[in-house]
């Protein structure tokens, strides 16, 4: 992230309204861009192809289908990713680059294997079970194995600081994905669902497609090393327990839901909570600009002050770190609370937009009861995802895995409880859950910034460590002298 705020600090440098404007858009384009396109994409796809003309069944089957596309790619991927990004940063800082291509080839078989064992039994019981046809099912496994694709390729994109191409390849395949749709459908008369699922399909196996294509131009060496990133596993393996726990615990109440009286099965094999998830999703968007405001501001500062006291650890006297770290720490506060004023004012518009025009659409009843509690829910998640990625800074793993697993637990046990409770109380869980996870974070910092010496210096060790018998205690013999 920390090349992110170099370029911000340059768009910024200015401080007129249109690099501002241009910050503020780079940024979108570095965190939302490509969530907005694939949105626009499956919209287009349902107004050209008149997704709305056909019956119930068949509307819920490919919305459920494209719903656990994306919720599986994405918790798939996400295990390894926070991994794979330090051993790339590892990498390069090392300047050893032939390294990198086999990483990737070694990581994507284990990706590919992760996604690949789970989704052979569960569409062959779609098919047994649900009497789905295969075509379908394997126009399924095809949109799901692209999106794998496509966020993996896209984690080594971003280590290389690559963001406005990401976003530029999800426009060109998503956008060939939607014509291609059309297509099927106005020229072949292929059935609605088929081609939309179809130009999912293509549009992410393309965008998969053009992201290992720039790779391969940044990194055409290959050490044929595969199993080096093995010791950063075993090494970070915390990095992977926390990445996995927070993601599933952004979904963890809808699965919750899932399993209760809402919950509605289709073709006997989806199981969805169509109010609760659709509350969801509003409430996703509502907060969702706090990821651009963390890029945007929180990064481009920080960063700086961060910088400054790694400066000071190196070559600087005893006065000038303590300085500099008191400097760090009171930034990371102002940025903290910068973080809370701007989004609470972003939420609270957004969340009046939607209170008042999502009725004319024809969403209201049960899932604007729903929404105001998740809206609160994922305001508090989204500070605690800030709070999470400064302990990154600081190579706490451990105060990450805390933060991350506590807010998991306590999100679905939470969600249990509000599940008896009245509608509007439904969303209750994830604000227990995200405000257990954000005292978490806020208590680890307090600990990281009074034992911050301790942390950064008393972590190596003089002995490599490792199993065995322990080594002796003599340090040396001192021989007698001869008289």
């Amino acid at each position: 992230m920390a090349g992110i705020g170099v370029k911000l600090n340059k768009l910024y440098e200015k401080n007129t309204l249109l690099t501002t404007l241009s910050g503020i858009s780079y940024s979108m384009i570095v965190t939302i861009a490509p969530m907005i396109i694939g949105m626009l994409m499956i919209w287009g796809m349902s107004y050209l192809l008149g997704f709305r003309e056909l019956d119930y069944a068949h509307r819920e089957l490919f919305s459920c289908t494209v719903l656990y596309i994306f919720i599986f790619s994405l918790i798939v991927t996400s295990s390894l990713n926070a991994v794979i990004s330090r051993y790339m940063s590892d990498v390069i800082f090392e300047e050893r680059y032939s390294e990198i291509m086999a990483c990737f080839y070694y990581c994507l078989i284990i990706i590919v294997v992760m996604a690949v064992l789970p989704m052979v039994p569960f569409f062959i019981h779609e098919y047994r079970i649900g009497g789905v046809d295969p075509v379908f099912i394997l126009l399924s496994f095809g949109g799901c194995l692209g999106l794998v694709l496509t966020f993996y390729c896209m984690t080594y994109l971003s280590i290389c600081k690559d963001y406005a191409k990401i976003s530029l390849f999800y426009l060109v395949g998503l956008g060939i994905g939607l014509l291609i749709a059309w297509g099927l459908y106005e020229l072949f008369h292929v059935p609605t669902i088929y081609a939309m699922l179809s130009g999912i399909m293509v549009g992410f196996l393309l965008t998969a497609t053009l992201e290992y294509a720039q790779l391969l131009s940044y990194f055409r060496d290959n050490s044929h090393n595969y199993t080096a990133i093995n010791q950063h596993f075993k090494k970070y393996w915390q990095l992977i327990v926390a990445n996995t726990a927070y993601i599933v615990g952004l979904y963890s109440h809808n699965f919750v839901f899932w399993n209760t009286d809402m919950r509605m099965v289709v073709v006997r094999t989806f199981v969805c909570a169509q109010p609760f998830d659709m509350a969801t999703f509003l409430a996703l968007l509502t907060n969702i600009s706090a990821t651009t405001i963390f890029i945007s501001s929180v990064e481009r500062r920080f960063t700086f002050r961060y910088r400054k006291y790694s400066e000071m650890v190196i070559g600087g006297r005893l006065e000038d770190i303590e300085v500099a770290q008191k400097r760090m720490f009171r930034q990371l506060s102002v940025e903290l609370m910068g973080l809370v004023r701007i989004q609470f004012i972003i939420s609270i518009v957004l969340f009046l937009f939607f209170v008042v025009m999502m009725p004319q659409f024809g969403i209201s009843g049960l899932v604007m009861q729903i929404y105001p509690a998740l809206a609160a829910g994922y305001f508090i998640l989204f500070l605690m995802y800030a709070g999470l990625n400064f302990l990154y800074y600081f190579n706490d793993l451990t105060g990450a895995v805390m933060i991350s697993v506590g807010f998991l637990v306590t999100d679905v046990i939470a969600s249990i409880w509000s599940s008896h409770l009245g509608e509007i109380w439904y969303g209750i869980g994830l604000v227990i859950g995200a405000f257990v996870g954000w005292t978490i974070a806020y208590v680890r910092l307090r600990w990281v910034e009074k034992n911050l010496e301790r942390h950064i210096f008393c972590e190596a060790h003089l002995l490599e460590r490792g199993h065995g018998s322990r080594p002796s205690d003599l340090v040396f013999v001192r021989e007698k002298e001869e008289c």
